[in-house]
């Protein structure tokens, strides 16, 4: 039996309003290796979608996404992710409103814990947005997945309204700002 030479990977856990938006999005950046989308910070043990959606679960919607940080570093990931969201809006994106589309980062180090604060520390300072970044820094405890037909909802029904009129402008948005860092 050989040694494993395959790369070490790390996990980011994003919560940024639906994680439709989300997933459609990281899945396209090189260093990322899974995107799935679920939910976390709650106290209810293996959430539905529709408990979730009733804001009482007190779970966010998020991506979970592994990837190598020999190509894509959290930084890099962070970068992403407020660019695609909007971080000043306290538990809402757009016409999504409840505590399950809340912005955050469930860290899973203390070094991720150090970025998120510095990222956001640093984009308060550059005063980009009207109001303060309101994204909530938490350390991650359980992640539970989407039932399947969340998964790759985006690549999946992009004739949806949501997906042509929501989705759609967001990944554009991405796609024009991060080329040299989408996958071939």
């Amino acid at each position: 039996m050989g040694a494993d030479t395959s790369p070490a990977t790390e996990t980011a856990t994003l919560g940024g309003g639906c994680f439709w938006c989300l997933e459609a999005v990281y899945d396209q950046l090189k260093g990322v290796q899974d995107v799935v989308s679920g939910y976390a910070g709650g106290q209810v043990v293996n959430p539905t979608y529709r408990q979730v959606c009733s804001g009482t679960t007190g779970h966010a919607e998020v991506v979970q996404i592994r990837f190598d940080p020999q190509v894509i570093t959290f930084d890099d990931l962070l970068d992403v992710f407020f660019t695609i969201h909007d971080p000043t809006t306290l538990n809402r994106q757009g016409a999504d409103v409840g505590p399950q589309y809340r912005s955050a980062i469930f860290y899973h180090s203390p070094e991720q814990q150090a970025i998120a604060e510095r990222k956001i520390k640093e984009l308060d300072a550059q005063r980009l947005w009207p109001d303060p970044i309101v994204t909530e820094i938490t350390p991650f405890d359980v992640f539970y997945p989407a039932e399947d037909y969340h998964q790759e909802y985006y690549e999946n029904n992009l004739n949806q309204g949501y997906c042509q009129f929501i989705i759609a402008p967001k990944v554009a948005k991405f796609r024009k700002l991060y080329l040299n860092r989408l996958k071939t």
